[in-house]
């Protein structure tokens, strides 16, 4: 997805790796990116799920579990840091809309990642999905 948007140097050359990380259908090197502190927001819980491995794990799920996965459109906040980025995608045959809205810090790490979805019957097959494959470890995220 080329982008004019006005980012930071570090969040921008961060923005691009993302894109090539999903046209490539790869996250291998999505740990490079992520700040230590990374949390993720989801849609489907109250709380964040903290640290970059957790962000790591839900990331990578959350790709094999997306089908038809497109960036429509971008985002990007006065101070050059935050990113917003319309996406569909289709689960378990459902299809769906939503964001990712992502604050990168000055050095280009993730530091937030944060998705809204809709509609609710999209949501509800992206949660049933996510929880069937990463149950345990959510479970014991949240202690």
């Amino acid at each position: 997805m080329s982008t004019d948007l006005h980012l930071q140097p570090a969040a921008a050359a961060s923005l691009q790796r993302w894109h090539q990380f999903i046209s490539a259908q790869n996250l291998s090197q999505l740990p490079e990116l992520l700040h230590p502190q990374a949390v993720f927001r989801s849609p489907m819980a109250h709380t964040p799920y903290p640290g970059a491995p957790m962000v790591n794990v839900i990331l990578n799920t959350v790709l094999q579990v997306f089908q038809d996965f497109v960036y429509h459109r971008e985002l990007a906040s006065a101070d050059g840091l935050n990113v917003v980025l319309e996406f569909s995608a289709k689960v378990g045959g459902r299809e769906l809309k939503g964001i990712d809205m992502i604050r990168f810090d000055e050095s280009g790490k993730i530091v937030e990642f944060e998705v809204m979805i809709r509609p609710m019957s999209g949501l509800q097959a992206l949660g049933e999905e996510m929880g069937r494959r990463l149950a345990p470890l959510l479970a014991a995220a949240k202690g």
